[in-house]
């Protein structure tokens, strides 16, 4: 899609961010819709959850009504980080082991 004149990166832009909706869909499709939603307004999800539909919504903007693609790149790139670290947050402490091997690594 990326190599098509014209079209290319905003079909890329649309087909990835609905992809990343789909992706959020099937955990409600195992929890139940209503389970997973609570879950993604806990108090250790609700950053996550924010900059995650943030971040599709700001796709589409960047790609449709601004026409700034290197934006909209940028924004799929901060789709694929805050959807894994709210990906993440359902296992047990691999966020803050996460965050202590970045804190090594810095220092």
């Amino acid at each position: 899609m990326l190599f098509l004149p014209k079209v290319g990166l905003t079909l890329f832009i649309v087909f990835y961010t609905f992809g990343n909706v789909c992706a959020l869909c099937s955990t409600m499709f195992l929890m139940g819709p209503m389970k997973q939603l609570k879950r993604m307004c806990d108090k250790t999800r609700a950053l996550a959850t924010t900059i995650m539909l943030t971040c599709l919504v700001l796709t589409l903007c960047a790609a449709f009504w601004w026409k700034n693609f290197g934006l909209a790149l940028l924004f799929c790139i901060l789709q694929v980080l805050s959807f894994s670290w709210y990906s993440l947050s359902y296992i047990p402490c691999v966020r803050e082991a996460i965050m202590k091997a970045v804190s090594i690594c810095v220092k």
